[in-house]
């Protein structure tokens, strides 16, 4: 069993639940609020040193919307559309994407157990893989737990994360309860229907057709990012008593399946103009942090809007980095993400604000 300070800094990672706040839980006396004056609000704290807004409306304009400095001690401006970053969770959106076109292709049926394309892979106290369909891994309502909770960051790339996460008890089955295992699982069916590594396939189906020339699955070992970032800050994995440290180094690889791409906000919003909405794909979360009204699809949250209306797109975080992006009916699309760890209180609530905000600004 792995340390209690070793645990408690994987939870760090977008390898995590999301905690969601209503979505504009801040400035609710204020007139009108910018995005800029969203952002600029989320940089006042020393813990985030920059923000980026990028909104595509309907129409074609392009928006974009930077706050605080790429690299702390400097004044060097954060980048924009262009600007690379670890995307974490919101990787689940495109490794759904990826499963979808396989399932186009005929080689994978939502409605198939996983025992077909895994077999004898998903066995534990009360999981069997022949109960858990992909479409149920695609909504998170598998019954699969989360592996977060007892991984050991210090053997990370080493450790058999599923083997681990089928030794903890199941979820109800049934029922939504975010969890990376479900994402992990589904690129290791990705592999078993192509015989290609589910980066691969990722690439091939989605981001290249799409494409998204800027987005990439770091390579084993690969530590950086590469072209134009910002530095990232936020508690290190293995140092958690040092504090918000620069962590712009880290392992991405081994993120996975669950919360390893690299994107920029113009890539995702390419993404997210050519998603659509599947409906009855979703199932309602009844979880807490969780806004009244949201739901989950395939790899996708619906959440109602502060101005009516509802967005569809995914969150994330890693340390150093927390993210949303997605669209709204209109086609309107918007990434937000943080060179800090906001993955909690009013940090969280900012960033919540400015993609509410970015996303109902006409």
């Amino acid at each position: 069993m792995p340390s209690s300070a070793a645990r408690r800094a994987l939870a760090l990672l977008v390898i995590v639940p999301l905690a969601l706040a209503p979505m504009a839980p801040a400035f609710a006396a204020e007139r009108a609020p910018s995005v800029q004056s969203r952002l600029d609000a989320l940089t006042a704290s020393p813990d985030v040193p920059g923000a980026v807004a990028y909104i595509r409306h309907p129409d074609g304009r392009t928006t974009t919307v930077v706050s605080g400095t790429a690299r702390r001690g400097t004044k060097r401006p954060m980048p924009g559309a262009d600007g690379r970053f670890r995307i974490a969770s919101v990787s689940k959106s495109i490794i759904a994407a990826t499963v979808l076109k396989l399932a186009d292709q005929g080689k994978v049926n939502l409605d198939e157990p996983v025992e077909t394309y895994l077999p004898g892979v998903i066995r534990g106290k009360g999981i069997d893989g022949r109960d858990i369909t992909v479409k149920v891994l695609l909504q998170q309502t598998s019954g699969l737990p989360d592996f977060t909770p007892v991984a050991d960051w210090s053997k990370i790339g080493k450790q058999d994360l599923l083997k681990l996460a089928l030794s903890l008890e199941p979820t109800p089955r049934g029922r939504f309860a975010y969890s990376n295992t479900n994402y992990m699982v589904l690129g290791l069916v990705a592999q078993a229907v192509t015989g290609r590594d589910f980066r691969v396939v990722s690439r091939d189906l989605v981001l290249k057709p799409l494409g998204m020339r800027d987005t990439y699955w770091p390579a084993e070992g690969e530590t950086g990012i590469r072209g134009p970032h910002a530095h990232t800050y936020g508690v290190h994995p293995l140092h958690p008593k040092d504090g918000v440290v620069d962590v712009t180094r880290l392992p991405s690889h081994a993120f996975g399946a669950s919360g390893g791409l690299v994107s920029t906000p113009r890539d995702l919003s390419t993404f997210w103009r050519a998603q659509s909405v599947r409906s009855g794909s979703y199932v309602d979360v009844d979880r807490p942090g969780w806004p009244k009204g949201a739901r989950y699809g395939y790899g996708v949250m619906e959440i109602p809007l502060s101005c009516g209306g509802k967005l569809w797109g995914h969150g994330g975080d890693v340390p150093g980095v927390s993210t949303f992006s997605g669209r709204d009916r209109d086609g309107r699309t918007v990434t937000v993400y943080a060179t800090g760890s906001a993955n909690g209180g009013k940090a969280r609530d900012l960033l919540i604000a400015a993609f509410d905000t970015a996303l109902c600004t006409r």
